[in-house]
């Protein structure tokens, strides 16, 4: 019982921090050190994202549906070529294969080596000091269908640095946009988009080793986590969208360095160790 308990927890807190730019794998490693658990595994990190990134499909469905059926008519139609839709198919793809590539070349090392709390307090340092800069220095002004290919390629290579624990894909994603341009919640829009291939193949290439040693839960407790991170993530989506178009991330900016900074100092203090290891 205690861990469909710990899942649950675990998967409500998933919810609450994918889609805020903090990074959802950083809390998952941070928080079960705070209460002596085990750390639930990059197998299960992976897995439960998948629930989440549903809520992505169903929150954004009636986008995903035009931009799928506008770049498949242009499969067979040099009119539908001249669509954004069209374009936008192929931004998300090409967007999508860093993080795939980095992944796979990387996979021992974001299982092992980053995931230790000296990198992830660092990272989230780091993003949050990105994401305040580009927040300064973004124009707040490019709508989405001003997306070209080189910025579609930039903000792809933005993602595929989240490969690290505590970057946030769309933390990384988002300072890119602002950085381009883009408008606040454009970026963020995009950022959802683009996160939905990775995260779901991620998950579903990971659900080979919720068995196994590097999944502190079963299959059930999984399971759970995935749902719940499914039902908060879907509010969250709604909430950080209307939140973005009147607000700037100035909070998530603070809120980043002074959980990296209190990482940081616990962990030299020795009163958690940096190591993620599984029980």
């Amino acid at each position: 019982m205690d861990d469909f308990l710990r899942a649950a927890v675990l998967g409500l807190l998933q919810g609450l921090t994918e889609f805020l730019p903090i990074s959802s794998s950083a809390h998952l490693a941070i928080f079960p050190k705070f209460f002596g658990w085990d750390d639930p595994g990059a197998a299960y990190t992976a897995v439960v994202q998948i629930g989440t990134e549903v809520a992505v499909v169903l929150y954004f469905w009636r986008d995903i549906w035009t931009i799928a059926t506008g770049w498949l008519r242009g499969l067979f139609s040099a009119e539908a070529r001249r669509a954004f839709e069209w374009r936008m198919g192929w931004f998300i793809i090409i967007g999508s294969l860093p993080i795939v590539l980095v992944g796979l070349l990387l996979e021992d090392f974001i299982e092992r080596e980053f995931r230790n709390l000296w990198v992830i307090g660092t990272m989230l340092i780091a993003l949050g000091i990105v994401l305040g800069v580009a927040e300064k220095i973004g124009r707040n002004a490019k709508p989405i269908s001003d997306l070209s290919w080189g910025h579609a390629v930039l903000l792809g290579a933005a993602q595929a640095a989240a490969v690290v624990p505590g970057v946030s894909r769309s933390g990384a994603t988002i300072s890119m946009g602002l950085a381009l341009g883009y408008e606040r919640a454009a970026a963020t829009r995009y950022a959802f988009l683009l996160a939905i291939p990775a995260v779901v193949g991620a998950g579903v290439y990971k659900l080979k080793d919720i068995p196994g040693g590097e999944n502190a839960y079963g299959w059930g407790p999984t399971i759970v986590g995935t749902v719940v991170a499914f039902v908060v993530g879907l509010a969250v989506i709604h909430w950080l969208l209307q939140y973005v178009s009147k607000h700037s991330y100035a909070p998530f900016v603070a809120y980043r360095i002074a959980l990296g900074s209190v990482v940081l100092v616990l962990v030299g203090a020795g009163v958690i160790t940096a190591s993620v290891t599984v029980g």
